[in-house]
């Protein structure tokens, strides 16, 4: 009997290891974006937003602060996308308005995440998970 109670432990013993592992590896795989899919613009550290839409949304490439009929305003709207700016970490702020501006327009939804440490990451694997094909750009501001 006791000889079988050290069995079923050690079986829940690995059990739970294994579990507690693969949870683990199944984390980092959610939390992993490799940098090679995305090659951000580097712009200097510490600067407000609209001095990253003014650097990066040249009138060669579209029209910033474009207002639309109902007197909102669209950071950057090109050719074929409605692009709004936005720290990283206010990433579901910013997909919201350019999902609006992209219904309010006919354009393609984009967002331009600036990253101000290598955690903002993250925030880009969320955009990625709601599968709404919005386009991102990446401005690597650190």
């Amino acid at each position: 009997m006791a000889r079988r109670k050290k069995q079923s432990n050690k079986t829940i013993h690995f059990i739970v290891t294994f579990l507690l592992m693969a949870t683990g590896a199944y984390y980092f795989w959610l939390s992993n974006v490799p940098q090679k899919w995305y090659e951000p613009q580097t712009m200097r550290p510490n600067q407000v937003e609209s001095y990253y839409v003014d650097q990066w949304c040249t009138s060669d490439f579209g029209r910033k602060e474009a207002v639309l009929w109902d007197l909102t305003r669209v950071d950057c709207l090109s050719k074929d996308y409605a692009i709004e700016f936005d720290f990283a970490k206010k990433w579901a702020e910013s997909v919201g308005q350019s999902l609006y501006y992209s219904k309010m327009t006919g354009k393609s939804p984009a967002v331009v995440l600036i990253l101000t440490n290598i955690t903002d990451y993250r925030y880009v694997k969320r955009v990625e998970r709601l599968n709404q094909n919005i386009k991102i750009f990446l401005v690597k501001a650190y």
